[in-house]
């Protein structure tokens, strides 16, 4: 890397002349891994001037080293204070999207120092202050060097590292290749030794200064010395930086630099330097074994859009073209997709939906695809990818492009199963934590055919085991018991009854008509709205506000009104009046409360996670809109008051509350249980098809639960009373 660059013939760079110091550390910065520097005054302002490829160098991994004076600027040392302290914003610094990185650090505002901060807290820049032993004079070093890991690159300078130094004085640096002669060699090595002793610790005739000793520059000076070069004029330091541009050698590689970021920018890349996880390799590997076809069965949170993506960049490592179609169950999900398609760097991403315009875009690829193999993802909702339209410009793709199915188990529906047969793309992999859909073999056997991909499907990765290896949060589980009202057990057991006249006697199933299903909606709906959910329901949130003082970072599932289809409708409306309900029970319990409703009409909702995360809003509450995708990491608390029996809603309710954040340590899980009242002999196996159906939900919940054995006690009664064994009741009949 060092070794490529074309540095100046006679190896001198001067302030105004045909090669200025600024070009020096542009060209060194964008080839190397680290570097070391021995100064007397040190500026971030120095970091500003050199924003196109200090970035670069950042977002490559590489490391500063600093041994300079004591004294800086005050938001040098305000910045260097915040980085101690971690008073600092780490949640808007992404080293991994280098145009974030390279405004944040062009911008010398409150991102800048913001950034700073950052890499100073992380070691990406390493401060190290002295002063001399008897207190007389100042630290007066301006020498350095730049590694790549294999050769140096070693220079000694008149000039600081700050902003005056690099373009306002009248500036000399020398530079010496370590491969060039045996004096440059000897030069580096001997100013690397001397270096290390004073990094270390180990020089005797120094005083090291705590962070905290910071003397700050002032515009009178500093023991008689004026030091205004630590002292920048912001509109200044922005005019110079354009008249930088003047110098061709210097505008040169800033073009360079600037081409660099932009391949950089436009190359897909794993998202993160540490690379895949094992277990997203292993994904890979079964499904390259299985003719790149399969299920990935992995738990929520556990990182399956990451997971389905590396595929996808693999494919662009083998062919050199990244060409995907990926379909999702909601809007929300579309945009989700295409951030995480960003930090992967397929940039060609077109968004098709009710709500983007898309055709000119993908006609566009099509026609590309006469003359060259473009590189392209589309993201489909299922709403959108049977329609006509979109099957016009479907059929023509390539089929070698690959199919991503979130949320798989949408794809067994009839509306989206009858197209399984003309789908063309040979590569597919689909995506869910509850791929079984209950009640519907036919759906799960077409399914699996389409992947082909049975149970243990392609790669499956459950959530005991992310929670034993750390990938999800640990949790606390408490079922609360919620029982029937007379009314409701007397019309839940009359619409019992009449089910009884359509049980099949050889499959001890009922059988399969409108009749039955809407007898099973008119059951459901009784369990849904049991008005005792929401006496305990207010009891329960009322001990969690007294016990943690506010309701930050709570999520709550509201009963549903009704059930929709994903295939059906790209957003989907939700019954108000029973959200209200509950919304309203928490604003009585705390006036100070701010709670959003996230449901099918919610507009910005991006906005509302984010606020959500920044903890500006205390508690989201919905119905099923929070189900399949969305990501809600924050979330601490959380109320399952919908009495769900379908396995697929629960698991990814759960998996909404358990993904990780730096800031939470584990999640708790409140459950509302409806039970009917337990004051009959007569009515007990007509009521303990209900039961088992709740049970099911807390066996699941319990058994990875802090608190397990805990959570089975508080229904040990119930449990005798309908002579279940909980740990078995997947088994029982």
């Amino acid at each position: 890397m060092l070794k490529e660059v074309k540095w100046s013939n006679n190896r001198v760079y001067r302030t105004h002349d045909k090669h200025e110091p600024v070009e020096f550390y542009l060209k060194a910065l964008a080839n190397s891994t680290s570097f070391d520097l021995l100064l007397g005054y040190f500026s971030t302002s120095a970091i500003n001037v050199l924003s196109l490829g200090f970035a670069s160098f950042i977002h490559n991994g590489g490391t500063v080293r600093i041994v300079a004076n004591h004294i800086l600027s005050k938001q040098d040392k305000e910045a260097i204070l915040a980085a101690d302290s971690g008073d600092f914003d780490s949640s808007i610094i992404d080293l991994t999207d280098i145009k974030s990185l390279v405004s944040n650090l062009n911008e010398y505002g409150s991102h800048f120092f913001n950034c700073i901060s950052y890499l100073i807290a992380n070691n990406r820049i390493e401060l190290v202050l002295v002063s001399p032993k008897d207190g007389q004079g100042i630290s007066h070093y301006k020498s350095g060097a730049f590694h790549d890991g294999t050769d140096t690159v070693g220079f000694t300078a008149s000039c600081n590292f700050t902003y005056s130094g690099l373009v306002r004085n009248l500036e000399k640096l020398e530079v010496f290749l370590l491969w060039e002669n045996s004096r440059s060699s000897k030069l580096i090595y001997s100013e690397a030794e001397y270096f290390e002793v004073l990094f270390s610790g180990n020089a005797d005739y120094v005083d090291y200064i705590d962070h905290a000793d910071i003397e700050i520059a002032i515009q009178d000076g500093f023991q008689g010395k004026s030091i205004d070069e630590l002292l920048v004029d912001e509109e200044m330091l922005l005019k110079v930086k354009g008249e930088l541009q003047n110098n061709p050698f210097l505008k040169e590689t800033i073009e360079q630099q600037q081409d660099f970021i932009h391949d950089l920018r436009n190359t897909p890349k794993f998202p993160y330097p540490s690379g895949p996880r094992d277990y997203q390799v292993q994904a890979y590997d079964n499904w390259i074994a299985n003719n790149k076809k399969g299920i990935f069965a992995m738990a929520t949170g556990t990182g399956k859009t990451i997971t389905s993506l590396n595929c996808l960049y693999n494919e662009y490592l083998e062919t050199g073209t990244y060409q995907a179609v990926i379909l999702v169950p909601t809007i929300s999900l579309v945009e989700q997709w295409e951030e995480e398609c960003f930090k992967f760097n397929f940039n060609n991403v077109i968004k098709v939906s009710s709500k983007s315009p898309w055709t000119d875009a993908i006609s566009e690829i099509q026609t590309s695809a006469l003359f060259l193999d473009p590189s392209f993802v589309i993201i489909s909702t299922y709403a959108s990818f049977p329609r006509s339209k979109f099957q016009f410009f479907f059929k023509k793709l390539n089929s070698v492009t690959l199919l991503i199915a979130d949320e798989a188990h949408n794809f067994g529906a009839p509306s989206l199963a009858r197209l399984m047969d003309e789908v063309h793309l040979k590569k597919r992999i689909g995506l869910s934590a509850t791929i079984d859909r209950k009640y519907d073999e036919l759906g799960n056997n077409l399914i699996q055919q389409f992947f082909d991909s049975k149970p243990p499907y392609t790669y499956e990765y459950s959530m005991k085991t992310a929670l034993e290896k750390g990938v999800l949060c640990q949790y606390t589980y408490t079922p609360h018991v919620v029982y029937l009202n007379d009314d409701e057990q007397e019309r839940y057991l009359e619409v019992t009854k009449q089910l009884y006249r359509f049980l099949d006697s050889e499959t001890g199933k009922y059988k399969d008509c409108q009749e039955v299903t809407d007898l099973l909606m008119r059951r459901k709906r009784i369990i849904h709205k049991a008005s005792n959910k929401k006496i305990v329901f207010e009891r329960v949130v009322g001990e969690e506000l007294i016990k943690r003082g506010d309701l930050k970072y709570t999520l709550v599932y509201a009963p549903e009104g009704k059930d929709y289809d994903y295939s059906q409708e790209d957003e989907i409306e939700e019954e108000e009046s029973i959200i209200n309900e509950y919304s309203r029970i928490i604003t009585s319990l705390d006036e100070f409360v701010t709670l959003r409703q996230f449901t099918g009409g919610t507009k910005n909702r991006d906005e509302l996670l984010t606020k959500f995360s920044n903890a500006e809003i205390d508690v989201l509450i919905s119905m099923k809109c929070l189900d399949e995708g969305v990501d809600v990491p924050r979330s601490e608390l959380a109320f399952f008051c919908a009495s769900t029996g379908n396995p697929r809603q629960f698991i990814q309710r759960r998996g909404r509350v358990l993904r990780k954040h730096i800031e939470k340590s584990h999640a708790t899980i409140h459950d509302l249980i409806v039970l009917p009242k337990r004051d009959s002999e007569e009515n007990k196996d007509a009521i303990k098809g209900l039961v088992k159906s709740e049970m099911a939900r807390v066996y699941d919940f319990s058994s990875l639960a802090l608190n397990s054995h805990e959570s089975f006690r508080i229904l040990e009664d119930e449990l005798d009373f309908y002579g279940i064994n909980l740990y078995n009741i997947n088994e029982e009949e």
